[in-house]
């Protein structure tokens, strides 16, 4: 009699069983040659590759967008560079086109917008920011099935330029010169809340000659690298060398025209008050009086509020002779000395001056405007104690020179020149709220805000 097997074996067997058939069944159909397998795989394969394509293709896209933001990042970190150095827009926009190639960016391809300042965004109208918008169309590949459109992308980012330190009241603006800030002889410069910078790349941009010379400040930024000597004394701790370019805070204000009557260059009289008053109209919309060769005060000289144009000669007290026993007062409010036509700055210790430039209007801030042409003049700054400056010395083509005992007891002084040399006992404040000026913002820095 055949030996039975035990029912719980059967119950494990039948799984084994089941898979021998199972593998039977797949094995038939592969062996098919009926054509059911060639119609499954050409139904299911397109489906495949098109699954893998789209994929690949989002993947493609994603990377491309990422690389489109990344350019637009350093676009707009590169423009806000040039910005914070001054540069115009033409030129801020040619280093953000270099920078966006550079960083992968076709424009063959799309569009580069720079906007200054921005027109969207939590920045939208600060001027101290920069905009780029980068545009990208890229074509379809796998995805053409369903569309025919490109694939429109956008890199949008925003750099803001930002105060990070005080502000100057010395600027020298040029870029290559030795000695662009000069500090010599027995001098001793004390320059009361505000900083100096130098924009010259040269060794010695900011120099101290010889061991009387002595320079107080808050802090000193150079581009290229500075000489100093024991005299100098310091509050940041050291002069911050290779450091950015300084802005001219007042590149943007346009030169007035050398219009209207010529006036006698003799304006006063010894041991009398004489008082001007500019009438003309200017096209600048601000009233003016023009010297065609120099002016020459004597006495005490009032200048009304207006704009003073000097059109060649020296603007002098007592005929320039520093050592005439005559002395000179000179005061304005609300007043702009503009110097034009090889004209020169030429104020003796024998005057004290009480001037303070516009707080509102074309050229607001502005004490003593100079040509931007006026390269290779020099101008010389010497007044008595007791002088009161409140505004900017602007003559950035030119060499200024602070001779003697020029001192500033208070006010907003600022002094912007090509180059700039103390020769004797100077003292400069910078308390500049409400005086119309502009800040000389140094140590900024640039950081993507958006």
């Amino acid at each position: 009699m055949p030996r039975r097997t035990p029912a719980i074996v059967r119950r494990y067997a039948e799984p084994t069983a089941s898979l021998h058939v199972q593998r039977r069944g797949w094995g038939r159909f592969l062996r098919d040659t009926g054509g059911g397998a060639a119609v499954l795989f050409a139904v299911l394969f397109p489906v495949l590759v098109l699954g893998m394509g789209l994929g690949a293709e989002a993947g493609y896209q994603y990377m491309s967008q990422r690389k489109l933001q990344h350019a637009a990042d350093v676009t707009a970190h590169a423009a806000g560079a040039r910005k914070r150095a001054g540069d115009t827009t033409a030129e801020i926009e040619a280093a953000a086109l270099h920078v966006a190639t550079q960083a992968g960016f076709r424009l063959d391809m799309g569009t580069m917008t720079i906007n200054m300042p921005p027109q969207s965004g939590g920045d939208a109208g600060n001027p101290n920011s920069v905009e780029v918008l980068l545009t990208l169309s890229q074509p379809r590949y796998f995805s053409a099935l369903v569309s025919d459109r490109p694939v429109d992308m956008q890199g949008r980012a925003v750099a803001r330029v930002t105060k990070t330190g005080s502000a100057a009241c010395v600027l020298a603006l040029s870029q290559t010169g030795a000695g662009a800030i000069t500090v010599t002889g027995s001098t001793n410069v004390a320059l009361d809340g505000c900083d100096v910078a130098s924009n010259s790349n040269a060794s010695d941009s900011l120099l101290m000659s010889g061991s009387s010379a002595a320079l107080d400040l808050d802090c000193g930024y150079v581009v290229g690298q500075a000489v100093t000597t024991s005299g100098l004394k310091i509050d940041c701790g050291q002069v911050r060398e290779f450091a950015p370019v300084v802005r001219d805070p007042y590149d943007s204000v346009a030169e007035p025209a050398a219009v209207g009557t010529c006036r006698n260059r003799n304006v006063g009289s010894p041991n009398s008050s004489t008082t001007l008053t500019p009438t003309e109209n200017h096209p600048s919309g601000v009233k003016s009086m023009r010297f065609c060769s120099g002016i020459d005060a004597k006495g005490n000289v009032t200048f009304g509020p207006g704009l003073y144009i000097i059109e060649g000669g020296d603007f002098t007290i007592n005929s320039g002779n520093v050592d005439s026993s005559g002395t000179a007062s000179l005061a304005g409010e609300g007043v702009t000395f503009y110097f034009t036509g090889g004209a020169r700055l030429r104020l003796g210790s024998n005057g004290v001056l009480d001037f303070e430039a516009p707080k509102t209007g074309p050229f607001a801030g502005i004490t003593f405007f100079g040509s931007r042409d006026a390269s290779g003049i020099t101008h010389r700054v010497n007044g008595a104690s007791g002088s009161t400056l409140q505004g900017a010395v602007y003559l950035p083509a030119s060499h200024i020179e602070l001779t003697g005992n020029s001192r500033v007891n208070s006010g907003c002084t600022q002094v912007i020149g090509h180059r700039v040399t103390f020769t004797g006992n100077s003292t400069l404040r910078s308390s500049c709220e409400n005086s119309g000026t502009r800040e000389i913002l140094t140590n900024e820095s640039v950081r993507l805000v958006e």
